[in-house]
């Protein structure tokens, strides 16, 4: 998962996603003075070079919301209610929910299709989150799943730990975020009244809905003291949030498993998929995006949002479910995948993967470059005729 979590739409970081691209630059050196010399096939020489563009404002404003997050978690254990800490992992499900099976798995991937009550709930979620309106998370989401961990990758992780966990929001984007980006086709999401809504009145809503309101009950109705209210409800919760996605685009893409295909960075991450309601499955979901389970495990220990998504397909909201048949994935998993492997982070850099196109890469159903193939072996769970809401 890729959310692009503070863009020039959600009031502020806005110079991430405005600011002139980042250029690749070599450093100077002997190369200037000495004769040219044949160069060796070595995929450490061959790591690129950044030049990181700094965006003091956005380093400034993540120092206060975590340094108000340590007061946050002061004030959680020192001196909130208990009704309070319940209201406050209330918002913190609500808040997620709204990105896994929303952004992510509905708009982005198109894993499923939800009537007009859900939407609208799952678009109230989403922006309580505060991770940029549906739209632009969806369109950053799709170029990281279509290049993925290439410069076109809004959080690279062949740019190391840092870097794809919340240091790609701290510096100007790469050029060709934004030149592969407008490749990516976004008329289905635009086509939806939802999420015209939100992004018209986004500015509004996201600090009303993230701040605001998460604080506004506990001191209203049992009379919580306002400091706890806002440094533990509201910015505590949010913090928590962040690194919760996060960890999706750096854990999840350093450390694991990679059962399905080993030539890519993704991996079977448990950890991050308790932490993220279940989005750490991430070298099966990368693999098959379509899949409105994210994952081939049917737990839902490790995985909440598909239980939130098949309780919503019991009670008619969510239907047309999409899932991979048992014969396709085994499929995958004797051609490129590797079940024994344990990834450490030193196998990002080896060759294979340096090598490894991404021509055959796909943001979820619907993509043009879907293979036929691909698509007639899905299962759909609950399918149903398409009616307008």
């Amino acid at each position: 998962m890729a959310p692009n979590l503070l863009g020039n739409s959600a009031l502020f970081l806005a110079e991430t996603n405005s600011a002139e691209p980042v250029q690749i630059i070599s450093k100077p050196g002997l190369q200037d003075v000495l004769p040219p010399v044949k160069p060796q096939i070595s995929s450490r020489l061959s790591v690129p070079q950044y030049r990181w563009q700094i965006v003091w404002r956005n380093v400034f404003i993540f120092i206060y919301l975590h340094i108000a997050g340590i007061y946050g978690l002061y004030y959680a254990i020192a001196q909130a209610q208990w009704k309070t800490l319940l209201w406050g992992y209330f918002i913190l499900l609500t808040s997620g929910i709204g990105v896994t099976a929303g952004a992510h798995r509905l708009w982005a991937h198109r894993t499923y299709k939800a009537k007009l009550p859900l939407r609208i709930y799952l678009a109230f979620c989403q922006t309580v989150a505060l991770q940029n309106h549906i739209y632009e998370w969806v369109r950053d989401h799709r170029v990281h799943h279509k290049f993925t961990d290439t410069d076109a990758d809004p959080h690279n992780s062949n740019r190391g730990f840092f870097f794809s966990h919340m240091g790609w929001l701290l510096v100007k984007k790469h050029k060709d975020v934004f030149v592969k980006g407008k490749t990516v086709d976004m008329s289905d999401v635009a086509a939806d009244p939802v999420v015209r809504f939100q992004r018209k009145y986004y500015i509004i809503l996201a600090p009303i809905l993230t701040f605001v309101y998460p604080a506004i009950i506990p001191w209203y109705f049992w009379n919580e003291t306002p400091t706890v209210c806002f440094y533990s409800v509201a910015i505590f919760r949010y913090i928590l949030t962040l690194h919760g996605t996060w960890l999706v685009n750096s854990a999840a893409h350093i450390w694991g498993y990679r059962p399905y295909d080993k030539n890519i960075n993704a991996t079977e991450n448990k950890s991050v998929s308790i932490i993220a309601f279940g989005e750490g499955w991430h070298n099966y979901h990368h693999v098959f995006p379509w899949d409105y389970k994210a994952a081939e495990l049917g737990n839902y220990r490790m995985n909440f949002t598909t239980a939130f998504l098949d309780l919503m397909s019991k009670i008619g909201q969510a239907y047309d479910l999409k899932t991979v048949s048992l014969d396709m994935v085994n499929k995958r998993k004797k051609r490129t995948g590797n079940d024994t492997e344990l990834v450490a982070e030193e196998l990002v850099e080896n060759e294979e993967k340096d090598h490894h196109h991404h021509d055959d890469s796909i943001w979820g159903w619907g993509d043009k470059d879907m293979k036929q193939d691909d698509m007639d072996m899905v299962e759909v769970h609950n399918p149903r005729r398409e009616k307008k809401d």
